[in-house]
């Protein structure tokens, strides 16, 4: 089977595509700089170097694909955010129906089914509208929850500041996590079967905690047991990323997604069509790889 990759050095692109090559697939890979697709090449993948705001660049690539796996790569200097991530879906669009592909799996996001309020996932919303008014192809919207991975930034925090938090959480707040590694298995499963059809939704969660939890995992992690877990405002929220080096546009996003996980409105659908099985790596999991990152800086 060929498959094409976008985004490939990604966090999930990169162990997906290297799970498509072990199983012998020739897999073309879609990335910014060739540097750092060198250990897909290595293992066997033709690497295509370009952008993917570029819809006739993506025609080529795209062109005799048995399936493609779509996501956005980030990009925090574009002028408006959920246009942006939009537009990009637009060209997959376009892309796909110009190449008559039967079969794709694209990387969304947990709250897109919410076409506004709910920051960049909004953005998704837009994508998977767009590839959805496609006809005679099969689509796969994979939902995954909050990454681990984004706690990570939470590092400076942590060590200056000895507390842990964002602008959502609470006693009776549930945060719904999930592992790169985890969606790279279930998109790989996805990709390998090939036995959707239509267009459909797949959640994927690894693990389901209070925000008091994950700052005592965590805190335990790195010999702090007490650490807190502190629900800022929004406008708390805003103004930090701001300091951090984050465009106004990004931190108004960012923000507005927190707030719509705060009033439970991003994780509705989840709960309504809950995975019927969660990934393998649970919070203590990422507790150590989270003590790693702490230590080293």
């Amino acid at each position: 089977m060929k498959y094409v990759i976008t985004g490939a050095a990604g966090n999930i692109s990169k162990p997906l595509a290297e799970k498509l090559l072990k199983a012998g697939h020739d897999v073309t890979v879609i990335g910014r700089s060739a540097e750092k697709l060198k250990s897909l090449t290595d293992q066997g993948a033709q690497a295509v170097i370009g952008s993917v705001e570029n819809v006739e660049f993506l025609k080529k690539v795209f062109a005799g694909a048995d399936a493609v796996y779509t996501m956005v790569p980030p990009k925090y200097d574009a002028p408006e955010m959920k246009i942006h991530i939009g537009s990009v879906g637009r060209n997959y669009a376009d892309a796909l129906k110009a190449n008559d592909i039967k079969y794709v799996v694209n990387l969304s996001s947990v709250g897109a089914h919410l076409p506004d309020g709910a920051g960049p996932v909004s953005g998704l919303y837009r994508v998977e509208q767009a590839l959805n008014e496609l006809k005679n192809i099969n689509i796969k919207h994979l939902r995954p929850v909050y990454f681990y991975t984004n706690f990570l930034g939470n590092t400076g925090m942590v060590k200056t500041m000895n507390i842990i938090g964002g602008n959502f959480g609470g006693a009776e707040f549930k945060m719904l996590l999930t592992h790169p590694d985890d969606i790279a298995e279930i998109a790989f499963d996805e990709l390998s079967k090939l036995d959707f059809s239509g267009h459909s939704v797949r959640y994927i969660g690894s693990d389901e905690r209070s925000t008091d939890e994950i700052a005592k995992i965590i805190g335990t992690a790195i010999g702090k047991p007490q650490l807190p877990w502190v629900t800022f405002t929004d406008q708390q929220a805003f103004d930090g990323m701001l300091q951090m080096g984050f465009p106004e546009d990004v931190a108004k996003n960012y923000a507005e997604m927190g707030r719509a996980m705060h009033d439970g409105s991003l994780f509705e659908d989840y709960w309504k069509h809950h995975p019927g099985k969660l990934g393998e790596t649970k919070l203590e999991d990422f507790a150590k790889t989270f003590a790693a990152v702490y230590y080293s800086n």
